[in-house]
């Protein structure tokens, strides 16, 4: 069994999606964020993790989904990429999932074109499909058109 996968999964604007466990550091709930002027829009604020400054990405906006309920808090997940930490909000997060690579297809057309770019592609589980994050794409910023 060494080689199925396991994702942290969660929930973002509707879309169930997973990020390999071994890009997760941490979850916690909201935490206070200082604001960034003329940051792009999917820059939601600054996050101090023990001393540590890492960006907070609001991942509805990154993936093009209606923003958030002024009465809905987000979780942030801590993903490491190659160049450090981002903070990814999220709607709510779920379990770790251990999925075979045989279920795993390319990302589907249907997807719209900015989630389409975040996403490596999907496994088909039973009744639902598992988005699978690119966590170093998400976190990339996109270039600020001013």
């Amino acid at each position: 069994m060494s080689a199925s996968h396991q994702f942290c999964t969660f929930h973002v604007g509707g879309l169930f999606l997973g990020v390999d466990v071994l890009h997760v550091q941490e979850v916690m709930r909201q935490r206070e964020l200082a604001t960034v002027p003329l940051a792009p829009a999917t820059v939601e604020g600054l996050l101090n993790l023990r001393g540590q400054i890492v960006t907070a990405i609001d991942l509805r906006r990154r993936l093009g989904c209606p923003a958030r309920a002024a009465d809905e808090v987000p979780m942030f997940m801590i993903v490491r990429t190659d160049d450090g930490f981002t903070a990814l909000l999220v709607d709510a997060v779920g379990d770790v999932l251990e999925v075979d690579p045989e279920s795993f297809e390319p990302a589907p057309d249907t997807l719209p074109a900015a989630t389409r770019a975040l996403i490596s592609g999907v496994h088909k589980l039973p009744g639902r499909l598992l988005h699978v994050l690119d966590a170093a794409q998400a976190a990339t910023l996109p270039a600020h058109a001013a």
